[in-house]
């Protein structure tokens, strides 16, 4: 649980550092070591059972017959190792064979299909039927308001909100709610754009109010989708129920130096003109591979090593883990160019949407200000995607005092999390169990709250995230406007936008016209089956490479009789040992990599 701590010498609620200031809203970064994954979950190797310590000068020398027990554990551990690199390959295909359907864990059936609309776009609504073994008719109660989950269109498919049975959708309709799900298609509709796309998230809304006597949605958004849904409860202000925004950035610029380098990339490629060439090419659409990639360059460490250490390690228990997962992460879709242009050019190199400059028509913009449902922001100090001062940056922005936020009849509640990564924040079972359903089940105290910013503070003396309603408490403390304020180098980042607008402005009058000339359907499919997300997943299946068939005759051999050997066995911490070597230095080769570019960024745009 976070500690308001008072302090003298802070003006940075997250960084410290300045002139005295109020007691901090939101608590430190942690001290300790902790995983700050952004792209996929994972366990890092650890030694949760007494062995003996490899450094040791006490340490004895394992017995021959402990050599050949590891010998031939890892034997067997590489074989089955390299059957679930092939069985990722073959799922991906097989993924993209069956069209990239959403993969949700939960039944349920189609309500509108916004393709269809006079303004179509390449969204659906959805309403669960049934989760697991536990139905709609079962497990809901007409007294509750209905929850819309959206996933986020990042560039993969929608399912991370209704993964598993632990999930955002299965707290929801545990707890009594009717839930309806926001799904999307691999290929956009042609020309579509964020207006069409915002005109079908109102008309599911509103559908979905119409089915419960009028009564407001909760909306649910993750990442993307949670500035998609502050976007609609801004432009929809009397049709929207409290929104829950879940590592959802709104301050683009916000961050911490050194640990948030995401937001730089703009300046380093000179602004949106880029994403707008690589859109031109495949013929109006994005392949949101690329921003995929964007992630994994967070943690090359986790990419390349991390995540293949731990399932090598633990391939007994992890591979169906891993497959399961893998099969959402390579699954990648597409936006329109007229979208992913809009999106860089708008939010995360313009910065636009806390100026209230993003224009939905001629007569009208967003103006974060409408926004009258409460507001709950769930962020993490381990998202190193959307750390908590971009959840959080834009409120004194918006409102310039607590007394101004108290005027406009407005309730922002925030939540902080230690050290979970931002898909952990969707998909960990114990973030759901917890977190999620304590937010969902004090929805009414939350309603109930006069005007002003709180933070939401969970008081769990079991330590059980499964514990009882009665068994954990939940407060919101009052907290003030003016302290949360975070420095960042604002001129810097104006500079990008206006080099980013003069390189558009080039690229869009003399280049975008003869690339989209050059562009045809051969060159957009060798685009798509060539780019390295793809190639370096589907290369481990037979069908490319025909040997790859052998490790699923040798994975079956060793399954029926295989030999792992203790935990605790001597040269088991040697193994952990050099991976963990490893693991540290790819992580000092990141921190060496994120410090250079914020001294590049500052050379370029700095003061």
């Amino acid at each position: 649980m976070t500690v308001v701590r008072k302090t003298s010498v802070s003006t940075n609620p997250l960084t410290g550092g300045g002139r005295a200031t109020a007691p901090l809203l939101v608590p430190p970064r942690p001290t300790a070591k902790v995983s700050q994954q952004a792209e996929q979950p994972k366990q890092r190797p650890s030694n949760e059972k007494s062995v003996p310590d490899p450094s040791s000068s006490t340490l004895t020398l394992p017995s021959p017959f402990e050599v050949f027990e590891y010998q031939r554990d890892v034997l067997e551990r590489t074989i089955l190792f390299f059957d679930t690199l092939r069985r990722r390959a073959n799922n991906m295909l097989e993924h993209e064979d069956a069209g990239l359907p959403p993969l949700l864990n939960f039944k349920y059936e189609m309500l509108l299909d916004a393709r269809l609309f006079e303004r179509p776009a390449n969204y659906a609504l959805l309403r669960i039927t049934e989760v697991g073994e536990d139905c709609w008719d079962d497990c809901v109660d007409l007294n509750k308001p209905p929850v819309i989950v959206l996933d986020p269109r990042a560039g993969h498919g929608p399912g991370i909100g209704g993964f598993k049975r632990d999930s955002e959708v299965g707290v929801a309709l545990h707890t009594g709610h009717p839930v309806y799900f926001v799904v999307f298609f691999p290929e956009p509709c042609p020309h579509q754009t964020l207006v069409d796309v915002l005109a079908a998230l109102r008309r599911f809304a509103e559908a979905v109010a119409a089915r419960h006597s009028g009564r407001a949605p909760v909306l649910y958004g993750n990442c993307q989708a949670g500035w998609a849904a502050t976007l609609l409860a801004a432009h929809c202000p009397d049709k929207i129920g409290p929104t829950v925004l879940n590592g959802s950035p709104l301050s683009y610029w916000e961050g911490e130096p050194g640990a948030n380098p995401l937001r730089l990339m703009g300046g380093f490629v000179g602004g949106v003109w880029l994403t707008h060439f690589l859109a031109d090419l495949n013929r109006n659409r994005f392949d949101g591979a690329w921003l995929v990639q964007n992630f994994e360059t967070l943690k090359p460490g986790n990419a390349v090593w991390d995540k293949y250490a731990n399932l090598f390690t633990k391939i007994d228990s992890e591979s169906d883990r891993f497959l399961d997962f893998e099969r959402w992460w390579n699954g990648f879709y597409r936006l329109s160019g007229e979208e992913i242009v809009s999106i860089v050019e708008d939010l995360f190199v313009g910065n636009r949407l806390e100026q209230g400059e993003i224009r939905i028509d001629e007569h009208c913009t967003i103006d974060l200000k409408k926004i009258t449902c409460p507001l709950i922001i769930f962020a993490s100090y381990g998202d190193n995607i959307t750390p908590p001062h971009q959840a959080l940056g834009w409120v004194p922005a918006i409102y310039k005092s607590t007394e101004a936020l108290k005027k406009a009849g407005q309730r922002i509640v925030y939540l902080t999390n230690p050290h979970i990564g931002h898909l952990g924040i969707f998909v960990s079972a114990s973030v759901a169990r917890f977190e999620h359903r304590a937010i969902i089940e004090n929805l009414q105290e939350i309603e109930a709250l006069v005007p002003g910013l709180y933070e939401m503070k969970i008081d769990n003396p079991t330590g059980n995230p499964e514990c009882e309603r009665d068994q954990y408490s939940v407060r919101f403390e009052p907290r003030n406007v003016e302290d949360l304020h975070f420095d960042y180098p604002r001129a810097a980042f104006q500079r990008v936008q206006k080099v980013s607008e003069f390189n558009e402005a080039i690229y869009r009058s003399f280049v975008s016209p003869w690339v989209k000339a050059i562009a045809n359907p051969w060159l957009s499919e060798a685009m798509q089956w060539l780019h390295p997300m793809r190639t370096k997943t589907y290369l481990w299946s037979e069908r490319f490479v025909p040997w790859m068939g052998a490790f699923a005759v040798l994975a079956d051999a060793v399954s029926k009789d295989r030999h792992a050997i203790r935990d605790d066995h001597p040269l088991m911490a040697q193994e952990r040992k050099l991976i963990a070597e490893i693991s540290g230095f790819w992580e000092s080769a990141r921190k060496l990599r994120d410090a250079a570019q914020e001294r590049a960024f500052t050379n370029m745009y700095g003061e």
